[in-house]
């Protein structure tokens, strides 16, 4: 036994020769042994290499890397190749998606691989209902190697192409674009063509962008106050039998359009099917005279230019008669009323007689300031022109002082009233989200104290005034309506009015302001046949606001109104302490403002109060 050993392990020595003691191996036993300890050394030097490169990395990510570098490295690595038909999503606000792409399949067929057309064309009409059975049978006949059949067909129906086998029919992959709220921002998200182009709204606006950017776009639209802004909106259309409609919120500061409804719309898969008047856009493309809501921008030139006081009386108890024109009011109005009391109650005698002291050349200046005579600037190519008189006649300057003889769209006219508001500073709207809370551009339109002034009116002709259905409890609104009758060849059509009413709140703190529109509402029994504004858009407006502002982070007030809200006055003196001293008050003879872009009149110091929060 003791000597078999001694073969066995004799082969241990590498030279093979036995060593004083030792013993020596020699045949196959040895060369399985060398070849084995070999490995061994191979394997133990694999792994150690590997854990040392493990190590070296876990330490240079963690410790030795410089985050520098990898934007460094990042800016100069190739990009890679987008795929065919990309898109990138268009979100809300709250990045709920408004529009995305899905893979979708093309089918195409080759005639000259067609064995039966008109069998051919049979099996396809079955699959693809809306196909033309003759016109498909004629296409697959023709001498030609490419014929298409069916661009951005479902994954379904592809499978049904399949099921069947049709020879030379084939598909390719491409993506379709999709909305998934369909009807709720057709109108602003717009649509594309099967060749992915954008043709109408945000699609077209940026189209170069979406089709080059792997980012999604960020719209400022709030999807939540959209849905019931157009919900309620769509009520009251129904309810006037109007033909429709129009609403929009703007945020004061940002410029962020919140909301913009028009109505009737489209659903942005089948807009190449859709008609024309479902297509257009009520706020962006259309220009409408709107009638006495631009008496706020008549009374804010006036106290800006300083050509009146808001404790001016006027007679306007007769009408106001320049060559052949007469102006008239609706309601006559039989004692004399201060110039806060003209916008209040909407008298066009008041308005026009003021609008006389500003002249032509000073409005004109004054609408081109705040961008009422140019055409829209907004990131959609559906922007409308305003249409204005060539030659500025006095009887244009009287008519446009309530609202008659120029034409704006919806945009324009709530970015100058919330210029007005907002302490006079007009900022750039915009149907993008702000992501920095500052808007694209801001100016200064009226001085701090015409803002202030503007608010105090706004909130009493709700108060007060023609505007009462819109008062919103705990939102403190202010605004002004406006009825206007529809041009027609040769004049103006008495039964086809524009009811709209445009609003601001809270009225303390402006943060929006909403524009109601409805055209050509009727009225009923329950409003004894009138579609005024204060009828028919005011409640509307209201409602809005009602349901919408808590929705953009604004609370109710739960404490009355009182001296410190906008200088509106609770209870018996209000118009007592809104006269305040008289005799302190001087209509200021100059021709403008002063340097310093302040009016040169002062309010008593019990007229207004500073502004505070909403709370």
């Amino acid at each position: 036994m003791t000597r078999r050993l001694r073969q066995i392990f004799r082969g241990l020595l590498p030279s093979g020769r036995r060593r004083p003691g030792g013993w020596r191996s020699e045949g196959q036993a040895c060369d399985a042994i060398e070849i084995a300890r070999k490995r061994v050394m191979v394997t133990g030097t694999v792994f150690v290499v590997a854990f040392g490169i493990i190590s070296y990395r876990l330490i240079d990510l963690g410790v030795l890397r410089d985050p520098s570098a990898d934007a460094a490295r990042a800016k100069t690595t190739t990009a890679q190749p987008l795929p065919t038909g990309h898109r990138a999503d268009i979100v809300d606000r709250n990045g709920t998606v408004l529009a995305t792409s899905i893979r979708s399949w093309s089918i195409y067929a080759d005639p000259t691989i067609v064995g039966d057309p008109a069998r051919t064309a049979r099996i396809l009409k079955h699959i693809f209902p809306s196909l033309n059975e003759r016109a498909l049978t004629v296409k697959l006949s023709q001498n030609t190697r490419f014929v298409w059949v069916r661009r951005q067909a479902s994954p379904a129906a592809y499978q049904q192409v399949l099921r069947f086998g049709l020879a030379g029919v084939r598909a390719r992959p491409e993506l379709r674009r999709i909305y998934p709220q369909r009807t709720l921002v057709a109108s602003i998200v717009g649509s594309i063509d099967v060749d992915n182009k954008g043709t109408a709204g945000i699609e077209a606006a940026m189209d170069t962008r979406l089709r080059t950017d792997t980012h999604l776009l960020q719209l400022a639209i709030d999807l939540r106050a959209q849905t019931a802004s157009r919900r309620i909106l769509l009520q009251s259309i129904k309810y006037w039998r109007a033909l429709g409609g129009a609403a929009m919120i703007m945020d004061v500061r940002t410029g962020e359009i919140r909301v913009m409804v028009s109505l009737p719309d489209y659903v942005p898969d089948t807009s190449n099917a859709a008609s024309q008047d479902l297509q257009f856009n009520r706020n962006t493309l259309g220009v409408y005279e709107f009638g006495s809501v631009f008496k706020i921008l008549n009374t804010a030139m006036a106290l800006e230019y300083g050509v009146t006081h808001p404790h001016e009386m006027f007679r306007v108890d007769e009408p106001l008669e320049i060559g052949r024109f007469r102006i008239r009011d609706t309601h006559p109005i039989l004692k004399p009323i201060d110039t806060g009391m003209i916008l209040i109650k909407s008298s066009n005698i008041g308005s026009a007689m003021i609008a006389q002291r500003i002249g032509g050349v000073r409005q004109k200046s004054f609408l081109r300031r705040a961008d009422m005579l140019s055409k829209l600037r907004l990131e959609l190519p559906e922007a409308g022109t305003p249409l204005y008189p060539r030659n500025w006649r006095p009887t244009n300057t009287l008519n446009i002082s309530f609202g008659y003889g120029i034409a704006v769209t919806p945009v324009h006219l709530v970015a100058a009233v919330a210029g007005i508001v907002n302490d006079g500073h007009m900022v750039a709207p915009t149907l993008l989200q702000r992501a920095n809370g500052l808007p694209l551009w801001r100016r200064q339109l009226v001085s701090r104290t015409t803002s202030r002034v503007l608010r105090h009116l706004m909130r009493r002709a709700v108060l007060e005034g023609t505007g009462k259905s819109a008062d919103a409890k705990g939102y403190l609104v202010g605004g002004k309506t406006g009825t206007a009758e529809k041009a027609a060849r040769g004049g103006y059509q008495r039964n086809a009015l524009l009811s709209s009413f445009i609003a601001a709140f809270p009225m303390n703190r402006p943060r929006y302001v909403l524009l109601v529109s409805l055209d050509e509402p009727k009225g009923n029994k329950a409003s004894n046949g009138y579609a005024t504004a204060g009828v028919v858009a005011a409640p509307t407006a209201r409602e809005i606001i009602e349901r919408v502002a808590p929705m953009l982070g604004l609370r109710p007030r739960t404490k009355p109104e009182s001296d410190a809200d906008t200088g509106v006055w609770t209870g018996a003196d209000r118009s007592n302490r809104f006269r305040g001293n008289q005799q302190s008050i001087r209509v200021a003879q100059d021709t403008g403002p002063s340097r310093s872009g302040q009016s040169r009149y002062r309010l008593p110091r019990n007229t207004l109060a500073t502004p505070g929060d909403n709370r």
